[in-house]
């Protein structure tokens, strides 16, 4: 697929709550990103974070025209601003990358030579020893377990957004308009060549992950629902099981009856059942409703995201 902008590498990162971090990350990837080219790019999209991180990305955006910043018009979630970036690129090879340094761009150069030396089409940079808290490594592995079964799709904790990926296989992503959007799952999806190299995980400088217990969980939901079925496949197993339990319970109440073994039923085993099928009957309505209401928002087909500002086409007044 030729490549008529001449831009060799492009850099995509969403920026969150990132203004103690950004000058040391473009310092870093500039350095990193000279050992192979200069002719690439650095896309920096502003999830519209509450702190100062805009005004810093526009300040090196004037001075290097190689950092460009895109600012969204409100918080629309990580992967929606990696869909805005990727969007925005123009290289022949892209790096998506968080913005928190535990993404090293000092690993650049390895995958993009490794990607070329093996002729791969992406290159995952898998985190053999992460640096976070153990519990959050082992919520990581029940998270990306549970999602792998739900999902159907294989998910590897050592994995996230950080990799290398031929413009061809970010085309075919984009060409995906699912309003629920998880790139790690996508890029998944698209297939082409895939290979993975271990690189060094780094601890965070400062602050904390933006994704708390809530946050996790609401993810993982809106990706179960959007790339599979399977939930619901479970409840109609559910319901069969259940079924043939009631059925052999009315066999084995006929046999006693005909034995001549009948009791009164009793108020508790009544209430049971009550409650029991009751809460089975709202939990796969509920289940039903989610799929429904997911297929609601796509079809009504509004913009992923929305752009606000950009450092490459509009005036950004100076800070």
């Amino acid at each position: 697929m030729p490549n008529p902008t001449g831009v060799l590498i492009s850099i995509v990162s969403p920026v969150y709550k990132a203004e103690n971090l950004l000058n040391e990350l473009v310092r870093r990837l500039q350095l990193s990103l000279e050992t192979i080219t200069s002719n690439y790019e650095i896309i920096l999209v502003d999830d519209r974070g509450p702190d100062n991180s805009w005004q810093l990305i526009a300040a090196h955006a004037r001075r290097d025209p190689r950092v460009r910043g895109v600012r969204l018009s409100r918080n629309f979630g990580q992967h929606k601003a990696i869909t805005a970036g990727l969007e925005q690129a123009r290289g022949e090879w892209i790096v998506v990358m968080d913005c928190d340094l535990q993404d090293q761009p000092e690993e650049i150069p390895r995958l993009y030579n490794y990607a070329k030396a093996e002729a791969y089409d992406l290159v995952f940079a898998r985190r053999v020893e992460r640096r976070d808290s153990w519990l959050k490594r082992a919520g990581s592995r029940w998270f990306y377990r549970a999602l792998s079964y739900l999902t159907e799709t294989k998910q590897d904790p050592a994995i996230a957004n950080f990799g290398i990926y031929h413009r061809k296989v970010i085309a075919a992503v984009l060409a995906m308009r699912e309003s629920i959007r998880y790139f790690p799952t996508m890029v998944r999806w698209v297939g082409f060549r895939v290979g993975g190299l271990a690189v060094d995980h780094a601890e965070r400088p400062e602050g904390g992950s933006s994704y708390n217990l809530r946050g996790l969980l609401n993810l993982a939901l809106d990706i179960i629902l959007a790339y599979s079925d399977k939930p619901l496949r479970l409840t109609i197993k559910l319901g069969l099981g259940i079924s043939a339990c009631a059925f052999v319970l009315v066999l084995v109440t006929l046999i006693r009856y005909l034995l001549g073994h009948d009791w009164q039923p009793g108020y508790a085993s009544l209430v049971i059942s009550i409650w029991f099928f009751a809460g089975l009957i709202l939990s796969v309505l509920g289940m039903v409703g989610l799929y429904i209401g997911r297929t609601f928002e796509q079809v009504k087909n509004r913009p992923i995201y929305l752009i606000d500002i950009r450092t490459d086409t509009d005036t950004v007044p100076a800070s």
